[in-house]
């Protein structure tokens, strides 16, 4: 590399390690890259990447850079046509050997990979392909492709060359936090996943929310579930929650726990409408049970699936408990005692859906009044009601 150069490398370098590692989406990363690079003459016309992802809905993310269009993302699925994809793409080759690859695309040659027929096709002149290797032994790729008719010259080669370290080492970094991100989230929940991240990871802390508390569970799952095989179980439990689920979040609600064949969420006060909690909880709760009538009526499940609902109004809070170097948040506290014990009262009266009095005192509405029933654990008995009967789904799902 002409001693020249050097200057202008150092400074992408730099902005990899510094603003680029910074920068709030990856999409402006790459972008950014082709930009400088670009200014100091390598002539890239597209840049892509291959990066292995930690995530529960799929395994890899895709991105391409053009001066057109911009960085696109494409999402890979978990499954085997991402594997056959994989395998069958220049980025396999790196990894299997460790080196760039290098095509020119004016030669006529076999072509190995769909790829490169595509970038002939468009008017693509050179071709190079890089591994990334990150620490954690995810294997990884980038590559830059020209229009120019002299295809990248050495010194272009050397220049990408120099910048990948940089580059790889922040990718891998952005790539940590995401995933850390999407992990906690995923297995603690929203609250919790903050707290951890903000530092509050102390054993004994505890934080208090004011909300409309869900609890709902399958009824019969014992029974349900006595001959099945654990994959046909986790099966089961996983349709069910995606009934469950998406109509909570949809309505602002956060699930805080998974509880075996049930679930807590809570319904946070939206600012000043003191009854926006209660009523999006309500309307979840409807939705849900909804949804797991339709999805009887599909034969989803092998054999007819129904839930009891629950919703309070009350202080749900989350407690650091545990010992040693294994910690949880715990959610605690009377009012989730109460709605635990309030879904108990599902199966006894034959309601699917089930409201605490401090529930409807922020509904607006006239809801009907079940009785005064005792709750285990509390000297107090509590008033029950359900909604009025407006959907024939709600008359149905009544045992």
């Amino acid at each position: 590399m002409p001693f020249g150069a050097l200057q202008p490398c150092v400074a992408i370098r730099d902005w990899l390690l510094s603003e680029g590692a910074r920068l709030p989406q990856a999409d402006d990363l790459l972008s950014g890259l082709a930009e400088r690079l670009n200014r100091i003459g390598v002539p890239v016309d597209r840049t892509s990447t291959a990066i292995d992802t930690l995530h529960s809905e799929y395994s890899g993310v895709g991105r391409v850079w053009t001066p057109e269009a911009g960085t696109t993302v494409r999402l890979f699925p978990h499954g085997e046509t991402s594997e056959k994809a994989y395998r069958e793409s220049p980025f396999y080759t790196v990894h299997e050997s460790g080196e760039w690859l290098l095509i020119d695309l004016t030669e006529p040659l076999d072509e190995p990979y769909s790829i490169v027929a595509e970038l002939k096709a468009a008017g693509y002149t050179h071709y190079v392909v890089a591994p990334l290797f990150f620490t954690n032994g995810t294997r990884n790729g980038i590559t830059f492709a020209t229009r120019s008719p002299e295809g990248f010259r050495d010194d272009d080669i050397a220049i990408l060359r120099f910048v990948m370290p940089a580059l790889a080492a922040v990718m891998e970094m952005r790539l940590v936090n995401k995933q850390l991100d999407h992990v906690l989230r995923i297995y603690v929940g929203d609250e919790p996943h903050r707290a951890i991240l903000s530092g509050d990871i102390r054993r004994g802390q505890v934080k208090r929310i004011r909300s409309a508390i869900l609890f709902a569970d399958m009824r019969d799952y014992t029974r349900i579930s006595a001959d099945m095989t654990p994959e046909e179980a986790v099966e089961l439990l996983n349709v069910f929650f995606d009934c469950l689920v998406p109509p909570i979040e949809r309505e602002g609600g956060e699930v805080l726990k998974y509880l075996g064949d049930g679930l807590l969420a809570i319904f946070r006060e939206p600012g000043d409408d003191l009854g926006g909690a209660a009523k999006g909880a309500l309307t979840a709760a409807e939705a849900a049970l909804a949804a797991l009538d339709e999805a009887n009526a599909l034969h989803l499940f092998s054999v007819p699936v129904t839930a009891g609902i629950a919703l309070h109004h009350g202080e749900a809070a989350y407690g650091n408990v545990g010992s040693g170097q294994r910690l949880d948040f715990t959610v605690i506290g009377r009012d989730v005692n109460l709605a635990s014990r309030l879904s108990r009262l599902n199966r006894l009266l034959g309601e699917p859906l089930l409201m605490s009095k401090p529930f409807v005192d922020f509904l607006w509405g006239d809801p009907e009044l079940v009785g005064e029933h005792p709750l285990d654990g509390f000297s107090e008995t509590m008033a029950v009601y359900r909604p009025k009967a407006k959907a024939a789904v709600l008359e149905r799902l009544r045992a």
